[in-house]
């Protein structure tokens, strides 16, 4: 790396990073939630084939995906706060991040089956 660089590539960077990324990906998903969710008062039929449209196994992996966005970006700003309100925060915060890495990986294995459930079933059978 070159002299002078703020970018260290350490773990706060990338947390400050996984923040930013997971923090558009959420504003997308509820702008276009927003948006198919209006539809309902334009055209009720076209509302329920765009709703169909999610019944889909694709489309239960990318539910999986914005559980693990938000539940990242929840924990994540929950460690932040924790950061800039707690006088030891800035000394903490590299365990609190991995405290939130390992809390955040052990909920998305629960996730697993309440979430990739009913695509597993359509894909497989019951």
């Amino acid at each position: 790396m070159p002299a002078g660089t703020l970018y260290r590539g350490r773990e706060g960077m990338w947390s400050w990073v996984a923040h930013r990324v997971t923090g558009v990906l959420i504003f997308f998903f509820l702008f276009v939630h927003v948006l198919d969710t209006a539809l309902v008062r334009v055209s009720p039929e076209a509302y329920d084939e765009v709703v169909a449209t999610y019944k889909n196994p694709l489309v239960a992996v990318l539910e999986y995906g914005l559980v693990a966005a938000i539940l990242f970006h929840a924990l994540n700003g929950l460690r932040i706060i924790a950061v800039d309100f707690w006088s030891q925060g800035p000394r903490y915060q590299k365990q609190m991040l991995w405290t939130v890495v390992g809390v955040w990986v052990v909920l998305m294995l629960g996730a697993i089956y309440p979430v990739l459930g009913h695509a597993a079933r359509e894909l497989f059978g019951s």
